[in-house]
């Protein structure tokens, strides 16, 4: 594989760039709600990162075996439409502190910029947020067979990129997403509590710690 950049950074959205856990949780939390399941505000921490289905499947609990396949996809597409109604008040003021400057700074450094998120409204996010200019590539994540622990994101975006992924560094917020950018072999940078990160090749507070010279290798 010939490189088109010689490194890549490949972020997630939800929680490293921006915030729309609050929104995801909410729009769960009204599902469980009108289906009479019980919701542990708590579950917040286990949904990071994982795909729409993944994230029914554990909401509905023991009672998943009840619904059928077709049943779970109307149910997650309910879901979907309470998210995307949710989104409508998005602007660029939902940026975490230093998300704008750090893309801004891989793509000044002519490193490659790619998304990997779970979500299926990434592109719409970005678009509200007003950053979707700066990522060379987004993955589809309705092209990737298998969903975070698994690494297909994240190898699926640096083969867009051109990038081998020893040259690539993958950054996460959730558990499920440094171990997918372990298992792709990129450096593994967490954003967050290093105690809830303890497999990542280093954790950061937050994007306006972050400078991509630091990950250089």
């Amino acid at each position: 594989m010939t490189p088109s950049f010689s490194h890549a950074f490949i972020f997630d959205l939800d929680g490293v760039i921006t915030d729309t856990a609050r929104l995801h949780l909410a729009a769960w939390h009204g599902l469980a709600r009108r289906l009479g399941l019980p919701f542990d505000p708590a579950m917040e921490a286990r949904l990071r990162g994982l795909s729409r289905m993944d994230s029914l499947d554990l909401i509905l609990g023991d009672a998943a075996s009840r619904f059928s396949t077709e049943r779970k996809q109307a149910l997650a597409d309910h879901k979907n439409a309470a998210y995307v109604e949710s989104l409508g008040d998005m602007s660029a003021a939902d940026l975490l502190p230093g998300a704008l400057a750090a893309l801004q700074a891989v793509r000044d450094g002519g490193w490659g910029l790619a998304l990997a998120s779970a979500s299926m409204n990434a592109h719409t996010v970005l678009q509200r947020l007003g950053i979707a200019p700066l990522f060379h590539h987004v993955v589809d994540v309705a092209a990737i067979a298998r969903g975070k622990p698994a690494p297909d994101i994240f190898l699926a975006a640096a083969q867009a990129l051109g990038v081998p992924p020893a040259h690539c560094v993958g950054i996460e917020d959730a558990a499920a997403g440094i171990a997918a950018v372990r298992s792709a072999g990129m450096f593994a940078l967490g954003i967050g509590d290093p105690l809830a990160l303890p497999e990542a090749d280093r954790v950061l507070p937050g994007l306006d710690a972050f400078r991509p010279t630091d990950f250089l290798h």
